[in-house]
């Protein structure tokens, strides 16, 4: 192992507040900079298409990895960086949006578990159910009596997901408000990335301090000992994707996928 990354200073206890405010989104996690991480993640990587494969073939369990973070945070990057290379046949990413149409129409978490990894996949959120008790609250779509009920409904439905065997792995990506405008600011600049801008970002960025008090509230609320919240300083990108990584590939080790047995009779069988 390259780095010894602290992986515990990021992990937000049951019943304990992540106190956002007081973490710095530009920490190293014990990385000592950007050779040293380059050479990890390339490490990871490989671990990670080994455990994937073993994940695919065993066809019992399955990850989702939950990825929130306020907006440019690097939620794509992260997937991109991280996710290189993987088998696509057994990694699905899904981003949510307004519910519309059919999804409007049901309970808030049905399109949800509709789209959870199925046995052997890695599922990827981008962005979350999560959105129904952070933007949902910061833009007033619901009064406070409907999405407070939530937060025990998602601690429930993380558990039961738990229990039939999926792993679940929550990320919030922090990042500070200087690092965000600067990222933002790109965004315009870049005739490349100008797609990616919406005005509405402005105005997201205008309630940072909403967006920061409500995720503090839904992390302090959600994180659990069966689906605990990983703050992961996000200013720094290649300290970002070596951390989500790192955490993917211990819990993939901790679960121990592993390659079937074969069919009997084929040692020795010689094709022709």
């Amino acid at each position: 192992m390259v780095a010894d990354l602290k992986l515990d200073s990021i992990k937000v206890r049951p019943g304990r507040a992540p106190g956002l405010a007081e973490r710095d989104a530009r920490s190293r996690v014990g990385l000592t900079g950007k050779t040293d991480a380059a050479t990890l993640q390339l490490e990871l990587l490989g671990r990670l298409q080994t455990l994937q494969n073993r994940l695919w073939a065993e066809q019992r369990r399955s990850l989702l990895l939950v990825l929130q973070g306020l907006d440019a945070s690097g939620k794509d990057g992260t997937i991109r960086a991280v996710f290189s290379g993987i088998n696509p046949q057994g990694c699905r990413v899904t981003s949510f949006k307004a519910p519309e149409g059919k999804e409007a129409g049901h309970d808030y978490l049905w399109r949800v578990h509709e789209v959870c990894p199925a046995r052997g996949e890695i599922g990827i959120f981008n962005r979350s159910h999560y959105e129904d008790v952070l933007a949902v609250r910061v833009r007033d779509l619901a009064p406070e009596s409907v999405w407070r009920l939530r937060y025990r409904h998602i601690r429930e439905f993380e558990r039961m997901l738990v229990h039939e065997g999926t792993a679940v792995v929550k990320v919030f990506l922090h990042i500070s408000f200087d690092e965000q405008r600067e990222r933002l600011q790109s965004r315009v600049d870049d005739p490349e990335k100008r797609w990616k801008f919406r005005m509405a970002d402005l105005d997201d960025r205008a309630h940072w301090d909403a967006y920061r008090k409500a995720y503090e509230e839904a992390i302090t609320e959600t994180s659990t000992a069966w689906a605990p919240w990983y703050v992961v300083p996000a200013d720094r990108k290649w300290v970002r994707n070596a951390v989500v990584s790192q955490l993917l590939v211990d819990v993939l080790e901790a679960m121990g996928p592993r390659i079937p047995e074969p069919e009997q009779g084929i040692e020795g069988v010689v094709v022709t």
